[in-house]
């Protein structure tokens, strides 16, 4: 177990550095649709069931894409246009299942949902690419996020006692927790002599409590989606980690947390 995910997060590393090295927004930008499409389609599967209209999911793909474009080409409006059109159609869509058995109400909420949480808000990775030093910015976000998770797993795992929210996720404790926070500083910091020598450490310091803080509670609202449907995984694309949203369920917290920070702080 342990094995494949060493092996899993090394290839996906050695990936992301690549598509980040390219040079090119547009080829990060590719990768992020990707990985949205991916999430997305494992976040659909877990969130609908066979009993409600099916229609919506299927048209949550072309406006993650959409969304996907308005946030490349910086287009806020756009962004906020393609939200209220997909709501707009996936109401009107729904008009057409109708039935007093359906909880269609509740299927065009977890449509619109899944289209903020997970395009929308990876997204926010391309506007951090597309800044200043913004590769830069990335590798401090990936390694915040990466080194707090494996800091958080493996002392949760052998030295963790106190449980941190048993009902949503009975393996994480309060002992792993501090510990991904300080992992995640730790790798903040080491990036931050790399990579951002100018940026002050008390920009650092607060970039990575934030991130950390960001990025656990995204890994336990992920926890709480899949125990809600009763599934453990949500996929099994990633040999010892499961789906791609499992994955990037810190990130997806965290990019927009990374954003605003880094444009305000």
């Amino acid at each position: 177990m342990h094995a494949k995910r060493i092996i899993t997060g090394a290839t996906g590393l050695l990936f992301i550095v690549l598509t980040m090295e390219c040079g090119m927004v547009f080829v990060f930008s590719i990768f992020i649709a990707a990985t949205s499409l991916i999430a997305l389609y494992e976040y659909n599967t877990i969130a609908f069931n066979e009993s409600e209209f099916t229609p919506l999911p299927a048209i949550s793909y072309p406006i993650a894409l959409a969304l996907i474009y308005g946030i490349y080409i910086k287009n806020m409006q756009l962004v906020l246009f393609i939200i209220i059109f997909n709501l707009f159609i996936s109401a009107f869509t729904s008009l057409f299942g109708y039935n007093k058995d359906n909880k269609l109400d509740n299927a065009v909420i977890k449509q619109v949902f899944g289209l903020i949480y997970i395009p929308l808000f990876l997204s926010f990775a391309i506007l951090i690419r597309s800044a200043d030093n913004g590769a830069a910015w990335i590798y401090l976000l990936l390694a915040v996020v990466f080194a707090g998770d494996t800091g958080a797993f493996y002392v949760g795992s052998y030295l963790g006692r106190n449980k941190l929210a048993p009902l949503v996720s009975p393996n994480k404790t309060i002992e792993g927790s501090i510990a991904g926070l300080i992992s995640g500083v730790c790798a903040g910091f080491l990036i931050r002599y790399l990579l951002l020598p100018d940026i002050s450490w008390q920009r650092c310091l607060i970039f990575c409590i934030v991130i950390g803080i960001a990025g656990q509670i995204g890994d336990l609202f992920e926890s709480t989606l899949k125990r809600s449907a009763g599934v453990k995984d949500s996929g099994n694309i990633l040999p010892g980690h499961g789906g791609v949203l499992d994955r990037i369920d810190a990130l997806l917290f965290a990019s927009p947390f990374a954003y605003f920070t880094i444009k305000f702080f």
